[in-house]
């Protein structure tokens, strides 16, 4: 199949139609823990929303990468992990402490990349966050599993601490980053 050109600003494309689907899912998904808690419908809607990243992520590299899709899928993910979690914490199923920590990185770091791509220097997006990313996703879907929720709610709390760490981890390994692009002028001019 002929690879279609995107260009590098466009906003009308396949992987960012993908990314605004996960963007409105995910505050419906997060009513839905509000009003339901832990079901087997929430847990599919939520895979549903998180397996397709990796949809969204093909699509792109298929038909080309955007700035703009580097922007919305991120922010898609992090609504998805953050309201779910913020449900969580609402309906007592998840402690607020490490909830609020990974939301203060998740925030300071989106941040912090886009006050490094004003000054037009890129800070790429690591392996191990999309890690992270994915050990949140499974904190979330064990504490939508009844079954788990109800005979062993550790489970989920502890896969939730495990994300807290990498979310730390990859955080100051993008304040690491960040210094290090800004004293060696790092990739100037790229997305970020």
């Amino acid at each position: 199949m002929a690879r279609a050109a995107y260009d590098a600003e466009a906003w009308m494309t396949p992987a960012n139609a993908i990314s605004l689907a996960r963007l409105l899912l995910s505050p419906v998904l997060a009513a839905f823990i509000l009003v339901d808690g832990p079901s087997y419908p929430n847990l599919l809607l939520g895979g549903i929303i998180a397996i397709s990243d990796a949809f969204d992520g093909y699509v792109a590299r298929r038909h080309g990468t955007t700035r703009s899709g580097a922007f919305l899928d991120p922010l898609a993910d992090k609504v998805l992990v953050l309201g779910a979690m913020a449900a969580l914490v609402a309906i007592d199923d998840f402690p607020w402490l490490p909830v609020a920590l990974i939301a203060l990185r998740e925030v300071g770091i989106s941040f912090y990349r886009s006050y490094w791509a004003r000054q037009g220097l890129a800070i790429p997006a690591r392996r191990s966050a999309k890690f992270k990313t994915v050990v949140q996703e499974v904190a979330v879907a064990f504490a939508l599993v009844p079954v788990i929720a109800e005979r062993a709610s550790w489970l989920p709390l502890l896969v939730l601490w495990a994300a807290v760490l990498l979310t730390l981890g990859t955080g100051a390994q993008y304040v690491s980053d960040g210094r290090r692009a800004f004293t060696t002028g790092g990739s100037r001019g790229a997305g970020g």
